[in-house]
């Protein structure tokens, strides 16, 4: 079984170049402007604070105050250097507050956009990937994409006081400024040799997480099942597989990550030392001060500094890069069904046309082929057929889940291509197989298709079907917490449920998708009470599990292999004694009440 999946790319993901990922950064940065200004405003004077402490020691040294000691000016030097200590951290304090909020908005526009992009996507998307994964992606991955801007501010912030000191050491000494500034092309090349190595590892990494996460969403879904048939152990060691997996790839993240800042501390380190040789020389030959020498070892650490912590932020850097990159992935993601038009879809009346349409999901065979069909307004139609037949298909195309390659849908004589996708989508109920119910009331979940109706008009539906007895075996009436995916309501409630969407909405085109669950016949005469006055409002495409759907509609086509062999009603392609007879003898003949009865004599 396995829900591992391996550690390779998703089909939408791309690769950005560092310059495409910085400018989307800025892009995310832009609407604030005015806040980043007054925070680079306040990162310079947080340098220049940050050296006049070593300048005024230099000062001090070279007018010979070390050597003859003057309690005044010693007493104003240490109020000098605690007053601007204080004025350094105020500084700093103004920056992290400004910089929290541009983070917090900055993550809120990213998580947005990544959402956003997510529920805007096809079908076809939703149903290639695992939603593990996209969950991932908008949650794990954006965090590490602040993470990744919260360093670059502070990079941003170093390089500022990094440029600032090199300023006053170029003014000190500036042989020794430029024996230190050698040190900055080599960090360079240093990192950049491990960069493409390290974008690497990063994106495994961070793909093992993806599988591990998936892993868990499917396992909790599917407890129940696991639990049914006893598979706990199974399970677990499918996760052991890919959290070992995920283990071994991020341990060789981490060798790969740690190498650059022992590296760069040891030529930071010689650097030093070299500085420290070379001052002393220049010293006893009178080629510079004490204070000089003094100002340029301090201001040298002041220097590195910003450069070293730049190279130990260095794996949440690429980090960041790498979780940018997806996420960026997953918002430019191309989309499969694509609207020529924008033609708002107002009043239809559901005649439906296929016209040589050619349809297959990706690559392999295809599941119609120059298929044509018309479905007359106001009609109802019962599709039948073998698993893989193209039943389901037929509905997704007509919902604008998935996109043809040849041939022509029209919906009231225009393209389906043209029409405005939401508008087009308000004139249609669809009920899927298995009817989805979030989390909350009854009420809630009819309310989902239609946010404006009332409780009251809600009420009136509900007794429309059956008088409203349905409503009396829920615990609550429409006040009944549905659960997680409708868990705590029965199969059959859960359907009733789904056409008092329908039914709240009043759609042109209505769509079912059958439920092949067995239900008990008092909640199936509700179902079907349901199911009539959808019928009688609406050009319907029914997939057909139940007899009773079938024989109430006006026409039944029966699929094999993309393409219709038979049509008609019930009881004549019964007559006709062909494939739709074998499937009523296989699928629907035990339903029938002669069934029952003939079985009952049976066993007498």
């Amino acid at each position: 079984m396995g829900f591992y999946h391996g550690l390779s790319a998703e089909a939408y993901d791309r690769q950005y170049t560092n310059k495409a990922l910085i400018k989307r950064i800025v892009d995310y940065f832009k609407p604030h402007k005015a806040k980043l200004i007054f925070v680079a405003i306040v990162v310079i004077l947080q340098g220049f604070t940050g050296s006049m402490p070593y300048l005024l020691v230099s000062k001090v040294l070279d007018e010979g105050a070390a050597v003859r000691p003057d309690d005044r000016i010693l007493a104003i030097l240490v109020g000098a250097v605690i007053f601007i200590e204080i004025l350094g951290y105020v500084f700093f304090h103004i920056q992290q507050r400004l910089m929290a909020r541009v983070n917090a908005d900055v993550y809120r526009s990213l998580a947005t956009d990544a959402f956003a992009a997510s529920m805007e996507q096809d079908l076809a998307f939703h149903d290639k990937l695992s939603s593990g994964r996209i969950v991932s992606r908008i949650t794990g991955d954006t965090e590490d994409f602040i993470t990744l801007i919260r360093l670059t501010m502070n990079v941003l912030s170093s390089v500022m006081q990094s440029i600032i000191v090199a300023i006053i050491l170029l003014r000190t000494e500036w042989r020794l400024a430029l024996m230190l500034f050698i040190f900055v092309p080599i960090v360079i090349l240093i990192v950049s040799s491990y960069r493409n190595v390290a974008r690497r590892v990063t994106t495994r990494g961070m793909r093992a997480m993806a599988n591990v996460n998936a892993t868990v969403k499917e396992t909790i879904s599917g407890i129940s099942v696991a639990k049914n048939f006893r598979q706990e152990e199974s399970i677990y060691a499918d996760f052991q597989e890919s959290n070992k997996t995920s283990y071994n790839v991020n341990v060789k993240r981490g060798f790969v990550l740690s190498i650059v800042f022992p590296t760069m501390r040891t030529l930071s380190g010689i650097s030093i030392a070299l500085l420290v040789y070379f001052g002393a020389l220049s010293v006893s030959q009178g080629l510079i001060t004490a204070g000089a020498w003094y100002l340029v070892l301090l201001s040298s650490e002041r220097f590195l500094m910003p450069i070293l912590s730049m190279t130990s932020y260095w794996a949440q850097v690429q980090t960041g890069f790498a979780a940018a990159e997806r996420i960026f992935a997953l918002i430019d993601a191309e989309h499969t069904v694509i609207q020529t038009g924008d033609k708002p879809a107002q009043a239809l009346h559901g005649d439906i046309v296929f016209e040589n349409v050619s349809f297959s999901y990706g690559v392999g065979a295809e599941v119609l082929n120059k298929f044509n069909l018309h479905i007359k307004p106001g009609e109802n139609l019962a599709i039948v057929g073998h698993t893989g037949a193209g039943k389901s298909s037929i509905a997704r195309l007509i919902s604008r889940f998935y996109e043809f390659q040849e041939g022509r849908i029209l919906i009231d004589g225009t393209d389906i291509r043209e029409f405005n996708i939401d508008s087009l989508r308000q004139q249609m109920g669809v009920v899927t197989q298995v009817p989805f119910l979030f989390e909350g009331t009854v009420e809630e979940n009819i309310r989902f298709a239609q946010p404006d109706i009332t409780r009251e008009e809600i009420l009136a539906l509900a007794h429309e079907i059956g008088d409203g007895e349905w409503l009396e075996t829920l615990t609550n009436g429409l006040d009944t917490n549905v659960g997680e995916r409708g868990a705590k309501i029965s199969m059959g409630q859960r359907q009733l449920v789904a056409l008092m969407r329908v039914l709240a909405r009043k759609p042109a085109i209505f769509i079912l998708d059958e439920a092949t669950a067995s239900i008990d016949p008092f909640t199936e005469t509700q179902i079907q009470h349901a199911l009539n006055l959808i019928l009688s409002q609406s050009t319907s495409v029914l997939i057909a599990h139940r007899l009773s759907t079938v024989k109430s509609a006006d026409r039944i086509i029966v699929l094999d292999h993309g393409g219709i062999i038979e049509e008609g009603t019930h009881n004549a392609l019964l007559e006709k004694g062909g494939t739709y007879a074998e499937l009523y003898n296989t699928y629907f003949r035990h339903q029938s009440l002669e069934y029952v009865e003939e079985a009952g004599k049976f066993l007498k």
